[in-house]
């Protein structure tokens, strides 16, 4: 009886792996014919900007912002179509910093 129910849980095992879907992200390279198999994410943009040299590196931009931000507490950035959104806190407040692909700073919340 041991050996059938190791023999049954074994049959279990393995089709439950020869079952499991394949979860493997699409290359990012977007060939000629490509652009219709989904849109194109903001990581996937930016990605594009930085190879093609339209737009700088993630540490490139941290490094260009930052020293402008004394005092407050860097919190991380977020990628929101062509800009990227770093956000800061200082004094229990939230601040936003949007910067485009050139460095450039485009918005800064205000303090209120």
């Amino acid at each position: 009886m041991t050996m059938f129910r190791t023999l049954l849980l074994a049959a279990a095992c393995a089709a439950g792996l020869t079952s499991a879907p394949a979860l493997a992200d699409r290359p990012r390279d977007r060939g000629p014919g490509m652009e219709s198999a989904r849109p194109m994410r903001d990581s996937d943009r930016a990605f594009q900007g930085v190879r093609q040299g339209r737009s700088m590196p993630l540490p490139e931009l941290e490094r260009r912002v930052l020293p402008f931000m004394g005092g407050a507490d860097y919190l991380g950035p977020e990628l929101n179509g062509d800009t990227t959104r770093f956000k800061f806190i200082q004094n229990g407040r939230v601040i936003w910093v949007d910067v485009d692909g050139q460095g450039r700073v485009v918005r800064r919340s205000r303090d209120k």
